[in-house]
């Protein structure tokens, strides 16, 4: 920017060490010499230094001004590095830095006062003719490149931009938040208490009715201060005067009584008492002059001052003083138009699942260990788990030796629940940063298998089936079963104290621990062996999954890394395997299958619901889309999305975030497959466009968070699927889409949408393309099957494609078709060999279609119900 805009070129760049200051390759590109002052010596960087204590002057006193909650940090000082950019400077002769670098004076009329209560203009195309023309706001600042002001919406609790804004500068709505919760917040990924437009409480001032004045009461007259003042004359640059000016201060504005909220965990154990007495003052409540009166000199009566909230404290019971409550089933917000609340129920749950559902949504879990070292919970955890690392061996603390490298960690906070949904316990866990490992020094060969989701939603299948028993185990430290060979060193984790003394002193690993590159590798290796010596079967299918014993006494077991569970009908048998893997390892007994990585199972006599819906929940509350209007579709049936159109995003990395926590979200949602498949393929370059698919991707599931897969009782076990493609539907690669769901039975147990690799030069061609991967997840399920010990002799599938069967079935080879893939034609040897059949299906019974296109909303709501997704919080209508 230096050169660019002001002719510059930057020659020396002078800095502390810390790391992110090190552009080494950038500066030896361009030619800049890079200084570095020393360790605890800021003085040699002296100018820096001072600056960052002015700018943190000026932004500690717009806090003291507005008190607008420490999350918005970032917008004090932007706001205060705008402040210091356009006021003149004694030291620059009167002028200001804006002044110097442009050569032109500021425009002083864009000044506003921070944290002030504003009104700002919605969007027309965001309302009808009954919606509010504007909203209450919270003035936070100026954006750089954009001519307008930013706004913290209250009633959406959103930032906008906009130039259309009504301020009120002498009304602070924070003031009614105690300092200590604005300031102090050791969790910075929890949102501090929020307000709504009706929790803003208006100082008593007349408000004119039918215009924007307001009219401060007699409190704020009469107050002095000395403070610099800017004035203006002739045309030039205004210059500092030290005049003593009636500015009302501070302190003598109203402050608006206290908002109740609970306060922060661990940092404030008491709830202020609500006062049913505040309101808002309104323009009904003020009587309006008439020219009567006015003619007569006759004032308005003013109106008594709002009482204030009582001061008195409620404390909490000292055994509630840890938790911290964040109910899932909860009255809706005032002024939300459309709250989560609305989109679930517990109607349909039973009192004992619903508790457990209630307890997974509730406890905080930390996410860096200074969040969790201020609570005694998690110290006690990070505690057990050193222990569990000395008593295990897994390290000595030594001396790092001269050219290695030791290797950071972090540390992990998980709660952990009983199979009723009641607190186990804390778990810390100690994880290396594997990343930073180097191949060939620190390791070798990585690969470890881990449990498919397509077998574990078949497991589910056959257990609501065969009315299996489901127990969920998990293995405690795994990792530490695992031996290291290769060296490995790793620096002394965050509040250990090991016992040997000496400098350099860092940890030997002699055990995997978890995040190395090959700790997964060698934990399966060693608990691979353990289960074979008890007579288990590797399935050759999903080399996670093991079978022992046949009919009535055979075992199932399936393991993704540390969490086990454990199927079969025969108590006696389950607790026998049970037994034997605690003779081995250290386990935890979780009790009935409940909650298994993010995804919540439910069981009844009719069958097995499985969802994701504590993990929709937290992406819609992270991308603060919980009160967004719902959508009916998860993309637009008319979108003409594609490489080219919409500017490039400034920031790609929040796009990629959020489709990578989608994909995972569609193990238990075929109904967004498609619109994730088609939003990730922009994944290097996205564009705005793509971001508001993205969001109202983000809308439909907002409408249905819960929604997941129904297995039921009832079910067989043939084996059967549907297959379709859309011929050339990519607009930059003319690629048409493959998309197929197989069923076992009545349950859906695995989907796809894919683009093909090659243009098809006929929708014949696009559909035999599809049907021989289809056919390939067939013949895989086939094997999976045969390790459940379910024999499976056929297998249909359904094609809306006449000539695509007609390919597949007959040998054939003319000039349409000689070009096409010798490996696609095994779906041939499919067919002859009797295992596949082919059947054809009309289009509007084509469920693979949801996985093929945007659909308009009636369509794509038959398909839902017939691919056989339910809802179990749905709100009874």
């Amino acid at each position: 920017m230096a050169k660019r805009q002001f002719g510059f070129d930057v020659k020396v760049f002078r800095s502390d060490n810390a790391p992110e200051l090190k552009f080494t390759g950038l500066f030896s590109e361009l030619g800049i010499v890079h200084q570095f002052s020393c360790v605890e010596a800021p003085e040699q960087n002296a100018i820096v230094e001072r600056k960052h204590q002015h700018l943190l002057a000026v932004a500690r006193a717009l806090f003291f001004q507005s008190r607008v909650p420490a999350r918005f940090w970032g917008d004090y000082l932007l706001t205060a590095t705008y402040i210091i950019n356009m006021i003149p400077s004694l030291l620059l002769d009167n002028k200001s830095p804006f002044d110097l670098l442009h050569s032109k004076c500021p425009d002083y009329s864009i000044f506003k006062t921070f944290g002030c209560l504003v009104f700002v203009s919605t969007l027309r195309s965001n309302r009808n003719k009954f919606s509010e023309r504007a909203l209450p706001g919270i003035f936070i600042g100026y954006s750089p490149g954009v001519k307008g002001y930013k706004v913290y919406v209250l009633q959406t609790q959103s930032i906008v931009l906009s130039r259309d804004v009504v301020f009120h500068e002498n009304i602070f709505p924070f003031h009614s938040i105690s300092s200590e919760n604005a300031i102090v917040n050791p969790f910075p990924s929890v949102s501090l208490p929020q307000i709504s437009f009706n929790d803003v409480h208006f100082p008593a001032e007349t408000i004119v009715a039918g215009s924007n004045m307001v009219v401060p009461n007699s409190n704020d007259a009469g107050s002095t201060s000395s403070a610099p003042t800017v004035a203006a004359s002739n045309g030039t640059c205004p210059t500092l005067a030290n005049t003593n000016a009636n500015i009302p201060h501070v302190a003598d504005i109203p402050h608006v009584a206290d908002i109740p909220h609970v306060a922060d965990m661990n940092e404030s154990n008491t709830v202020e008492s609500p006062n049913p007495t505040s309101r808002i003052v309104t323009p009904q409540d003020v009587p309006l002059p008439t020219t009567q009166n006015v003619n007569q000199g006759v004032a308005v009566e003013a109106i008594p001052p709002v009482v204030r909230r009582s001061s008195r404290q409620v404390h909490k019971p000292s055994y509630l003083q840890k938790y911290h409550c964040n109910n899932v089933f909860s009255a809706p917000a005032p002024n939300v138009l459309y709250p989560i609340e609305d989109y679930l129920s517990s109607s349909k749950l039973s009192s004992s699942y619903e508790h457990f559902v209630a307890n997974v949504s509730s406890i905080y879990e930390p996410t860096f260990y200074h969040q969790a070292a201020k609570i005694p919970a998690w110290q006690d955890a990070m505690k057990e788990e050193l222990k569990a690392m000395e008593d295990n061996h897994t390290w000595v603390t030594v001396p790092l030796p001269e050219g290695k490298k030791a290797i950071d960690s972090k540390w992990v906070y998980r709660v952990k629940y009983k199979a009723d949904g009641s607190l186990d316990r804390f778990k810390a866990r100690l994880v290396a940063k594997g990343f930073t490992q180097v191949e060939g020094i620190d390791y070798t060969d990585t690969f470890s298998p881990v449990a498919k989701m397509t077998s574990f939603k078949v497991l589910l299948a056959l257990a609501a089936t065969k009315n299996w028993h489901l127990l969920q185990l998990d293995v405690n430290n795994a990792f530490l079963n695992g031996y290291l060979d290769e060296e490995v060193y790793m620096k002394l984790p965050q509040g250990y104290l090991p016992e040997s003394s000496g400098s350099n002193l860092v940890c030997k690993l002699q055990k995997s621990i978890y995040g190395l590159k090959q700790a997964s590798r060698q934990w399966f290796t060693a608990f691979s062996e353990v289960v074979l010596a008890f007579g288990f079967q590797q399935s050759y299918a999903d080399h996670s999954l093991f079978v022992h014993g046949s009919g009535e006494n055979m075992v199932v077991l399936l393991v993704y890394v540390d969490d086990i569970i454990l199927a079969g009908s025969n108590m006696e048998q389950l607790s026998a395997v049970q037994s034997f893997l605690q003779q081995n390892f250290k386990l935890k007994d979780l009790g009935t299958l409940k909650y298994f990585l993010g995804f919540e199972v439910a069981r009844n006599s009719s069958g097995i619901s499985l969802s994701q819906r504590k993990y929709a929940l937290n992406l819609l509350e992270d991308t603060g889309t919980l009160a967004t209007k719902p959508a009916d579709t998860p993309i637009s049936a008319s979108h003409k999305l594609n490489a080219q159109d919409g500017e490039l995003l400034p920031d790609p990395q929040q796009y990629r975030r959020l489709v990578g926590r989608l994909l995972y979200l569609t193990h238990s949602r075929p109904d967004i497959t498609y619109a994730v498949h088609l939003l990730s393929q922009f994944i290097s370059s996205p564009r705005h466009p793509h971001l508001m698919a993205v969001y109202h991707l983000l809308s439909y599931i907002k409408k249905s968070p819960a929604l997941g897969l129904f297995f039921p009782s009832d079910s067989n076990f043939q084996l059967h699927g549907f297959v379709d493609s859309d011929y050339s539907s990519c607009p930059d690669t003319r690629r048409s889409i493959s998309g197929y769901c197989m069923y076992i039975g009545n349950s859906i147990v695995s989907w796809k949408s894919k683009k093909q690799a090659t243009v098809s030069r006929s929708s014949c061609e696009s559909e035999y393309r599809a049907m021989a991967a289809a056919t390939c997840e067939l013949v895989w399920l086939a094997s999976l099957l045969s390790s459940f010990q379910v024999p499976v002799t056929h297998a249909s599938l359904y094609c809306d494609n006449q000539s695509a069967i007609h390919l597949a079935s007959n040998q054939v080879f003319h000039e349409r078709t000689k070009h096409i893939e010798v490996d696609c034609h095994f779906i041939r040897d499919k067919i002859r060999d009797g295992f596949l059949k082919l059947f054809h299906v009309s289009s509007a019974n084509q469920l693979a279609d949801i996985l093929t296109k945007a659909l308009h909303g009636p369509l794509f709501k038959t398909f839902i119900a017939k691919m056989g997704l339910i809802d179990i919080y749905q709100p009874p209508s």
